[in-house]
């Protein structure tokens, strides 16, 4: 018997007692996804309207940065959920539904083509910029040099440690500095703006209007330009093919500069920046991803860290800036005997 499951029944139970408040009806609902978190999503009908509703329990989750966000980026003119109701106590947020299809769902749908992705990907760009543009300090947390660092550590405590089980000796834990410095000393000069930080196919809706709607946008923060776009292409469940990649950055690249966004002058230079800061994420997502199994008993998603490893791979080959980063991978490939 899954122990878990009476906590489950109860949330909701709580949940669907708190809705009937809100709309004077009681209903029941089907589960509408979750996250690597701790949120669930149902779904809901309504006087033939669709909705979601949102358990994020207060004990592990905080709804007050959904909420700011969702203003945020809709003051912005990107698409994002309303929020009909709100209990921040009890965790609850009553939501507009924004459909059935996201990016990932279609992407992944058979005979899915790259020039299909065009028009998905420049939709997702436009709505990007639109947020970016309205980037102002101090209305966000910033994405400093604490924060990357803290979002390293993932990678040898959760993954190395802990996954592999491997011991931190003097000669990986110097690489891993290394790296770590080389890694940050490339990002701090980027210029910040607004940034997601999940802004990826998953949480990227289809919108069948015009657009897109988006998604999980809740760890926003005020970081590097790069950090986004980055995540767009190089994304935990899809694979793209690099020239493709590069041409969807140099579009992203002309259009952010076209309308007055702090990118390079250069698209080799914002293709460099991109590369570094990918990096650092990828190796942040492998830590969380073992993180995910081994504290939270969620193991689906640690098969997705050989595509991240794959990117590593790329940005090591073509990135002397970073040293460091290929000799790790090739002192990690002789301590586990194999390819990562």
């Amino acid at each position: 018997m899954d122990t878990l499951e009476p906590a489950v029944d109860s949330r909701q139970y709580q949940l669907e007692q708190w809705l009937a408040d809100q709309l004077g009806a009681q209903l029941t609902g089907v589960a509408a996804g979750s996250d690597a978190g701790f949120r669930r999503y149902f779904r809901y009908q309504h006087n033939g309207r669709s909705l979601i509703a949102m358990d994020a329990p207060p004990e592990t989750e905080d709804c007050r940065p959904f909420i700011k966000v969702a203003a945020m980026l809709a003051e912005s003119g990107v698409l994002v959920p309303e929020i009909l109701a709100q209990d921040l106590e009890q965790g609850f947020l009553l939501l507009s539904d924004l459909g059935l299809q996201t990016y990932l769902d279609v992407m992944n749908s058979e005979g899915f083509s790259l020039s299909q992705a065009d028009t998905y990907f420049a939709d997702a760009i436009s709505a990007l910029i639109k947020f970016q543009l309205t980037s102002q300090p101090d209305q966000l947390p910033p994405y400093d040099e604490a924060l990357l660092r803290r979002e390293l550590s993932l990678f040898p405590e959760w993954y190395l440690q802990r996954h592999l089980g491997l011991t931190l000796d003097a000669e990986l834990t110097n690489l891993l500095e290394q790296l770590f410095d080389q890694l940050i000393n490339h990002i701090q000069p980027q210029h910040r703006v607004y940034v997601h930080r999940d802004y990826m196919p998953r949480n990227l809706m289809v919108n069948q209007g015009s657009g897109v709607g988006v998604l999980d946008f809740q760890d926003a923060v005020y970081g590097p330009i790069s950090y986004d776009i980055s995540c767009l292409f190089k994304d935990a469940f899809i694979s793209w093919p690099e020239q493709k990649v590069s041409e969807w950055l140099s579009s992203y690249w002309s259009q952010a500069q076209q309308a007055g966004l702090p990118v390079p002058e250069q698209f080799a230079d914002f293709q460099r920046d991109c590369d570094i800061m990918g990096a650092q994420r990828h190796l942040k997502v492998i830590g969380i991803f073992a993180r995910i199994c081994h504290r939270d008993g969620k193991p689906r998603y640690l098969a997705d860290t050989t595509r991240f490893f794959k990117y590593l791979n790329t940005v090591a080959q073509r990135r002397p800036e970073l040293p460091a980063l290929k000799q790790l991978l090739a002192l990690l490939e002789t301590r586990i005997e194999g390819p990562l």
